[in-house]
């Protein structure tokens, strides 16, 4: 029975069948990384560091985050819009995401399917729910069935940008209340309908610092609470005694967000979680690592040089993308 639970976790990431509707609650990804928060908020997990989130944008990445031993990722919304070809001002639309979080499950499924483990928890990034409170509401669902185990909806006036670039707006302080609380409902419906545990986790986030001040930030983030989401992103505090206050004065799991050469100073792990943080996602290491290497890569080509240096050899690009994997399962069903 343990082992049948097991290929069944796999199946549900795979093919993308709703969390709750065929698992128990115990192997959804919401409870997963409910009990990941909650060890590190009680301190069993025994880790000097925060949850580390390496941020994700594609099933590739997605494989190499989990083959690297991480214990949950984040799909950052820059990312994915990157690696379509356009910058984070939300020109992708929710069904776009929501198919860019289907691929990223399934790399998430394949590479435990590898290891013998199961999938990690994902955080999926939904920008401002792409709406009204009710398109809020039907994202959170489109994202649960998609295999996510939690989603993002922020404050930002739609079409939302990156939040360590200018030309930021927020909405009022009563609309992003009620768009973290339809989040919230609908992280409670879609257990009603699916099991208790399958809801995808909200993640609220305000950018109101930038525009509004620290004091309002704080106010609004203290509601969102009030409301029922079950993690807090301050966006872009531009001090450490900022991000203290924040810990001090919100309770339940935070985010970090250490974007590298962006508005908020960057902090070891270790420091982050004495502070007081949760979690802490680095939202575009990845890709702008990628961008780096393709970008000398291509300089090499276009000069005539060997490319040697920057790439892996064929038979480990072959097994990083599946193919070792893909040959044991051709040859168990061979005839």
């Amino acid at each position: 029975m343990k082992h049948l639970l097991k290929y069944l976790v796999l199946f549900c990431y795979c093919y993308n069948a709703p969390c709750g509707s065929c698992l128990s609650s115990s192997s959804a990804p919401p409870t997963i990384l409910r009990e990941l928060l909650q060890s590190q908020m009680d301190g069993t997990r025994n880790d000097p560091k925060p949850i580390l989130l390496p941020c994700c944008f594609d099933g590739l990445s997605a494989r190499l985050v989990a083959k690297s031993g991480f214990e949950a990722s984040f799909m950052t919304g820059f990312g994915v819009s990157g690696v379509n070809g356009f910058p984070d001002t939300q020109l992708l639309s929710y069904d776009e995401m929501r198919k860019a979080a289907t691929f990223v499950s399934e790399g998430l499924a394949s590479a435990a399917r590898e290891c013998n483990t199961r999938p990690i928890p994902c955080i999926a990034d939904g920008d401002t729910g792409y709406g009204n409170a009710l398109n809020v509401k039907r994202t959170l669902f489109g994202y649960g069935r998609a295999g996510m185990a939690g989603i993002m909806i922020e404050d930002q006036i739609a079409p939302k940008r990156c939040g360590h670039v200018a030309g930021k707006s927020i909405v009022s302080f009563d609309e992003a209340v009620m768009r973290i609380k339809a989040a919230c409902d609908a992280r409670d419906e879609y257990e009603q309908m699916y099991g208790k545990g399958t809801g995808p986790l909200v993640l609220a986030r305000t950018d109101s610092l930038k525009t509004h001040g620290f004091e309002h930030a704080i106010e609004r983030l203290l509601a969102f609470r009030e409301v029922g989401c079950d993690m807090t992103f301050l966006e872009a505090p531009q001090t450490v005694e900022q991000m203290k206050e924040y810990c001090e004065r919100v309770s339940g799991p935070k985010l970090a967000n250490m974007l590298e050469y962006g508005d908020t100073p960057i902090l070891p792990p270790e420091e982050l979680a004495k502070i007081g943080y949760t979690m802490a996602a680095y939202p575009l290491t990845l890709l702008s690592a990628s961008i780096k290497a393709m970008q000398k890569s291509l300089e090499l080509i276009k000069s005539g040089s060997p490319t040697d240096s920057m790439i892996l050899s064929f038979s480990e690009t072959k097994d990083i993308v599946g193919f070792t994997q893909y040959g044991v399962e051709e040859e168990r069903y061979s005839t």
